[in-house]
């Protein structure tokens, strides 16, 4: 029963349906998977990346897809120009900054007729979903975060960006852009070194990134080199927020900072051990727990064909007391609707 349970699964991840939606800030594109009558949950992926190289693990993992797509519809929202495939942008076209980009989001999401969704983000996708959710409040339910930022770049982040940002203009996708890019998104123990061979991953990701167009890369990473600080905007968020963190994450100090800055009621930390940025793809089944008592909060659950939790590299005084009550998780409210008809939002505009 299980093992047919699970091909099923995969098939469904597999006949995703690809759109692409004009919006005032050019084109975006956005893969859909799944029953699109059930809650809508919206990626934003991390820079160079598309959903194939940033929550492809995630969603491969077994259990983890098994409790996502039973219970949400998955819309995978590409920054633009980084979808598969991709053509090289109009240089003449405005350069998006951030806000630019959360606003695309709410486009899309009226493109779909969708209400209000669940949001998972991956560091610059999570600055992204975070200016989106401060924005557009009432078309938020909840926050799942991976590595986030949240405050301008230092000095030396900011440096490091237009270094990359030359070297990406005069030289493109060049080996030592692909070790900046790496270095931002896996930790040590998966990229390998002298004695140790790098990773299945990490080499699957070098590859990709062959394929992005350079200045599709430069635009984003432009947009977020010069991020505003929303650090003070962060405490109006009443949204339930779950932020995971790598320990060997370079924005590690930065996802202890928003985790600081947000509402302690709502949110909840979980720091991954021997990880770097990507959790998704470098330990995918460190968020399946988390995200199982998360989802209680709105009334979703496992099917229970998958009963028995695997195994997570998490110990238990990773995971923030506050994700393990209850209360705090919301296990009282109700589940809430998060479509609505298209005719709704035209009348409104």
């Amino acid at each position: 029963m299980a093992h047919s349970i699970l091909i099923d699964v995969e098939n469904i991840y597999l006949r995703g349906k690809e759109h692409h939606i004009r919006t005032g800030s050019g084109f975006v594109s956005v893969k859909v998977y799944g029953d699109q009558d059930k809650a809508a949950l919206i990626t934003y992926p991390d820079l160079a990346l598309n959903y194939v190289s940033c929550f492809q693990g995630l969603f491969f993992c077994p259990e983890a897809a098994s409790l996502l797509l039973h219970n949400f519809c998955i819309y995978h929202i590409s920054p633009p120009g980084h979808e598969l495939g991709a053509a090289a942008i109009c240089p003449e076209d405005p350069v998006p900054s951030a806000e630019d980009l959360a606003d695309q989001i709410v486009e899309v999401l009226n493109y779909f007729g969708l209400g209000a969704v669940m949001c998972m983000g991956v560091t610059a996708g999570a600055y992204i979903l975070t200016l989106f959710a401060m924005k557009y409040r009432k078309r938020v339910l909840g926050l799942i975060l991976v590595s986030p930022l949240c405050k301008a770049p230092s000095w030396t982040e900011w440096f490091y960006n237009k270094v990359m940002s030359n070297l990406l203009y005069f030289y493109g996708m060049c080996s030592l852009v692909k070790e900046c890019l790496l270095l931002r998104y896996f930790g040590k123990e998966v990229l390998g070194n002298v004695e140790v061979p790098e990773s299945d991953i990490v080499i699957a990701c070098r590859k990709l990134l062959d394929e992005r167009k350079t200045k599709n890369i430069l635009r984003f990473l432009h947009a977020i080199n010069e991020r505003p600080d929303i650090t003070e905007g962060l405490k109006t968020l009443k949204c339930r927020t779950l932020i995971f963190v790598g320990d060997s994450s370079p924005f590690h100090s930065e996802a202890l900072h928003m985790t600081s800055k947000l509402d302690r009621r709502f949110s909840a930390l979980v720091e991954v051990q021997a990880c770097g940025s990507m959790v998704t793809e470098e330990q995918p089944h460190a968020m399946l727990i988390p995200m199982e008592y998360f989802l209680m909060g709105y009334g979703l659950y496992r099917p229970c064909y998958f009963s028995d939790s695997p195994r997570s590299p998490l110990s238990p005084s990773c995971i923030s007391p506050e994700l393990l009550s209850p209360e705090s998780m919301g296990l009282k409210l109700k589940p809430i609707k998060t479509r609505v008809s298209k005719v709704s939002y035209e009348k409104r505009l």
